[in-house]
């Protein structure tokens, strides 16, 4: 299989965009939304929309805050202007209205949306830790299916490379919307955090899947020896020491074969998918649909070209290490 024969080329190439990634998330870092931060945000479009520097200079005077204006495309075609500010009051949010109607022709307040920065914080920490209790229960879910197999790898090992895995997968699809966020303003908002959920589940299933086929083949690839152990106090313990028939990188090779179908005809129909509803669905889920779109690519390169060559690579050099004892 060539993801086991050129493992190292891929796993060179999977270390590069981890650290390219890893780079452009704390170099740019994330700019994130009002459902974080709190404030408020108005969503404006035109039939003909004013420069933007012209509605800059009309909420100038109202003395809002921080004032962030980032142009728009309404569903229906229209032009318009996503503007940020802090959580307005009453008469502060009559006031930006009228300015940002009196700017431009036939304006179209079409959104408002204002969270106070508790729920922001409260939002912040309920994203922290979905994420964090995903991952917890992805790697105790894989030490338990894989418990009994121990060689030449632990059920653990299994278990810590499915979340370094995850690792890619997540870091790509965020250092994409770091960059987004630089180059035109685009925010995290709560949606970012459900694309993050969803790569996760999505990723850690292709994993599984090759990791499963793996077991199987091992249980079909090894010899049972059995040898009973009497212990002080007269206690007998049976043990129980396996011996693979072909070697560990052909199998985990012949696992990948037969699930590489499999995952890339999935992959290919989700993608059908998420490109029609990029395409053709609202300008509000854009970039969630965007995140899930690189969430698919990179967790099906992970699945084949990550995932068993490093499994492969950590046995050969675990055997090397016992093989100099």
């Amino acid at each position: 299989m060539f993801a086991i024969t050129y493992r190292k080329i891929f796993l060179a190439i999977a270390t590069v965009v981890m650290v390219g990634s890893a780079l452009i998330v704390l170099t740019l870092g994330l700019k994130p939304g009002i459902d974080f931060t709190g404030g408020s945000l108005t969503e404006v479009v035109y039939t003909e929309a004013p420069a933007q520097s012209a509605i800059e200079e009309g909420l100038a005077p109202l003395e809002l805050g921080g004032i962030s204006v980032r142009e728009t495309i309404a569903d229906d075609g229209r032009a318009g202007y996503i503007i940020r500010t802090r959580d307005l009051t009453d008469d502060e949010r009559t006031s930006l209205d009228e300015t940002i109607s009196s700017v431009g022709s036939e304006a179209d307040i079409i959104r408002y949306t204002s969270i106070g920065p508790v729920i922001g914080q409260e939002l912040k920490d309920k994203a922290g830790w979905a994420v964090f209790g995903v991952v917890s229960i992805i790697v105790l879910y894989v030490a338990f299916a894989f418990a009994g197999i121990g060689t030449p790898v632990s059920s653990w090992v299994y278990g810590m490379i499915t979340i370094l895995v995850l690792v890619h997968d997540v870091l790509v699809p965020t250092a994409v919307m770091s960059l987004l966020g630089y180059f035109i303003g685009t925010e995290v908002d709560v949606l970012f955090v459900m694309a993050v959920l969803a790569v996760l589940g999505y990723s850690v299933n292709d994993t599984i899947v090759v990791f499963d086929r793996v077991r199987e083949n091992l249980k079909l690839n090894r010899t049972e020896h059995r040898k009973k152990h009497t212990e002080p106090g007269g206690l007998v313990r049976e043990e129980v020491t396996y011996t693979l028939t072909k070697p560990y990188d052909e199998i985990v090779g012949s696992a990948v074969s037969e699930t590489m179908a499999r995952s890339i005809n999935t992959s290919l129909t989700t993608l059908l998918a998420l490109l029609a509803l990029y395409f053709f669905g609202g300008a509000t889920t854009q970039t969630f649909t965007l995140m899930l779109l690189v969430g698919v690519i990179a967790g099906t390169y992970s699945s084949i070209c990550i995932a068993s060559p490093l499994v492969v690579t950590y046995a050969l050099r675990k055997a090397a290490v016992e093989k100099k004892k």
